[in-house]
């Protein structure tokens, strides 16, 4: 079994929470059946992210896994659960090494040749993206949900042993629904969630509709 449930995966960017408190935000979000979260900050210091990265882990006390996206060593520094990286990013292998093999480390597909590329060891999660349009990030291409369904068949052939398979970009509860029937283990969310009013509400409308679609 894996040791990572990305039905519900929230990622909290400084620069999407409306300036709110982001161990707070963790918090309403996990009350909301947030079942993994993510700090993505691309553009702070390395000590405002680790100050981060460490106050969203006092918050959520361990009741999901939280990872730092990129930065290993803020995952060392913080106590954080493990990181997601990118295809640019520290090599999964190398990252594997620093953290352990109790860490939980996950990759970011974007394209086909991603899918069929890399490391069959070591990743306990891929997420494919961007699916669709987002402010959130900078994804030139848009792959749509058959898109998605493709490389993640792809990514699924390539593995030893079977892996979560997430989406990620531009989800909404009504494609978000359309993904787990697609295939997908669970989807990721930035600004669906944490740019709205009330984001443990978000968190549970998104809970419920990834509940239906699984029992289609």
């Amino acid at each position: 079994m894996s040791k990572v449930d990305l039905s519900l995966y929230g990622i909290l960017d400084p620069r999407r929470c409306l300036g709110r408190d982001l161990g707070e935000l963790a918090d309403a979000a996990i009350s909301g059946g947030c079942t993994l979260l993510q700090l993505r900050d691309k553009e702070s210091s390395t000590r405002d992210i680790l100050s981060r990265a460490k106050a969203i882990k006092s918050a959520i006390a361990g009741r999901v896994p939280f990872l730092v996206n990129d930065r290993v060593d803020v995952a060392l520094a913080s106590g954080a659960d493990g990181v997601h990286i990118g295809q640019d990013d520290m090599p999964v292998a190398d990252a594997r090494q620093l953290l352990g093999p109790d860490a939980i480390i996950g990759l970011s597909i974007k394209t086909r040749q991603d899918a069929t590329q890399f490391p069959r060891e070591g990743l306990d999660y891929v997420c494919i993206g961007g699916v669709f349009e987002t402010q959130s990030k900078d994804n030139p291409v848009s792959i749509g949900i058959g898109g998605w369904a493709e490389l993640a068949a792809l990514c699924r052939e390539r593995t030893s042993a079977p892996i979560p398979v997430g989406a990620i970009a531009g989800i909404d509860r009504h494609n978000a629904s359309q993904l787990i029937t697609a295939g997908a283990d669970g989807v990721a969310l930035i600004s669906a969630i944490f740019m709205e009013a009330d984001v443990q509400a978000a968190a549970t409308e998104f809970h419920k509709t990834i509940h239906e679609a699984r029992t289609l």
